[in-house]
């Protein structure tokens, strides 16, 4: 009988250290009711190399990305921490685990919503940028036509001019747009100071932080959303949860007035209802 009562002693001390360790097991890789990583903490990969969205300063990832993500996790009852990546990487990390979301600056377009859901935060444009010394105003992009104008290579805007200068700008007899390509904004910009070129295109935000920067060289002569783009909070197709509460987060953001202050500090606009 000893014997027998030791032996199921044995069998029930072993089968609930089994639960344990499977349950355990089960409990580290399903994520918590919030959608997160870890509970009550928001954690946010970007590409620091993109001022004014983000950058490092002092060893601080810093910039109007930063910030939004500290008033979202505000919103949220979260606490918040942001992970530097390369760009383009950045959705391989999000599918990898690696983090909860991605704010970065980044468009909304098929081919990333094909990997990864998007909450709109954001609606951008681009700028047009003169030399306050050249006495040019061109207000929007039908006004280069017949300019020279300095456009960094890859930007969204750049095939949108080409097209621009053929079917209209030829078409109208104004003279084409002459477009030089540049590899970084700070050449495309020592271009155009150096009279090497007329006038430049840059994100909006920016175009009006390198304005400011400038002591008055530079200023912003478009008025208007040129060529909009709508940027998102990339979060895994599968965490609903996450997803619904980054919403709701941010219609927390609209109802307090928090976005639209944000959104006017960084020269940005509010993200059409219809993106996403």
């Amino acid at each position: 009988m000893f014997i027998r009562s030791q032996f199921i002693s044995r069998l029930v001390g072993t089968t609930l250290a089994a639960a344990l360790i499977i349950g355990l097991a089960v409990s580290a890789q399903a994520e918590p009711e919030s959608g997160t990583i870890t509970a009550g903490h928001l954690k946010v990969a970007m590409a620091a190399t993109y001022p004014p969205f983000e950058s490092v300063q002092n060893g601080k990832i810093v910039g109007s990305d930063p910030d939004f993500g500290t008033l979202l996790a505000k919103q949220l009852g979260m606490s918040v921490s942001f992970e530097d990546a390369k760009f383009s990487t950045l959705i391989l990390g999000l599918s990898a685990r690696r983090y909860d979301a991605i704010i970065s600056g980044m468009y909304i377009t098929p081919e990333r919503t094909a990997q990864a859901s998007a909450v709109p935060y954001a609606q951008t444009s681009s700028a047009i940028l003169v030399t306050a010394a050249s006495g040019l105003s061109p207000k929007k992009p039908e006004d280069l036509c017949g300019m020279h104008v300095g456009i960094v290579s890859g930007t969204v805007y750049l095939p949108k001019l080409r097209d621009l200068s053929s079917s209209y700008c030829k078409s109208s007899g104004k003279g084409e747009i002459n477009i030089s390509e540049y590899p970084t904004t700070a050449e495309a910009i020592q271009a155009m100071l150096s009279n090497n070129v007329q006038a430049g295109m840059q994100v909006a935000n920016t175009a009006y932080t390198l304005a400011a920067k400038s002591n008055g060289r530079i200023v912003v002569s478009s008025t208007d959303l040129i060529y909009p783009q709508v940027i998102g909070i990339y979060v895994r197709k599968d965490n609903i949860a996450l997803i619904q509460a980054i919403t709701k987060g941010i219609e927390g953001m609209k109802q307090s007035g928090e976005l639209d202050k944000w959104l006017k500090d960084n020269h940005l606009f509010m993200a059409p209802a219809s993106a996403g």
